[in-house]
């Protein structure tokens, strides 16, 4: 037989690879989406070890269970799907539940905050990261990785108004920390204009 390619270009031969125990396959697999699904991981946990941590379990899984990849959808897709399993299982086990954050109350924002186009994105994630497990978990879940409250509802088995409240909750807080930043920013500038 031929020597075994070291590079697999497309998706259904890297599949193949995997199922066969391919380390070079299992490599190239890590170097695509290992970053990825970090940060992925890191939106939901917030601390980037345990975040490693998940995302390694998570390849773990992929290698274990490609069997079960039946090449309908993405490989992306499916290995996105594993991580935010993994991430959820993470916080069902080490964190309070979800259902007592929902009992937190936020002051009422201003509605219709619009934030300025220049605020990084970098900025953005700490103010998400900075939220209760609850809502940032339910913000990542809809905002970020598309899922519908209906999904939301059967992964983290709450209702669905359930998951529509704490996404609620979480653009509130966010629209309050986005006005305290920006409060915070009017008065830096003013006293720079009033020390010129």
């Amino acid at each position: 037989m031929g020597r075994v390619l070291a590079f697999f270009n497309q998706d259904a031969q890297l599949v193949k690879a995997l199922r066969q125990g391919n380390a070079k396959a299992q490599r190239q697999l890590y170097d695509r989406y290992a970053a990825v699904m970090l940060g992925l991981c890191t939106r939901y946990v917030g601390d980037g070890m345990h975040a490693e941590d998940i995302m390694i379990e998570g390849l773990m899984k992929v290698f274990t269970k490609i069997e079960q990849y039946s090449g309908e959808g993405s490989l992306d897709g499916w290995i996105r799907r594993i991580m935010v399993n993994e991430a959820l299982g993470y916080l069902r086990k080490n964190k309070k539940s979800m259902e007592e954050n929902l009992q937190q109350t936020i002051d009422v924002v201003a509605e219709g905050y619009d934030t300025d186009a220049d605020l990084e994105v970098a900025s953005l994630m700490k103010l998400v990261h900075e939220l209760p497990v609850g809502y940032k978990t339910v913000f990542n879940l809809y905002a970020i990785e598309g899922y519908s409250h209906k999904e939301i509802a059967v992964m983290l088995e709450i209702s669905e108004s359930t998951s529509k409240s704490q996404l609620h909750r979480a653009r509130a807080l966010l629209q309050k920390q986005l006005l305290e930043m920006d409060k915070d920013f009017n008065k830096m500038i003013n006293h720079e204009k009033a020390s010129d």
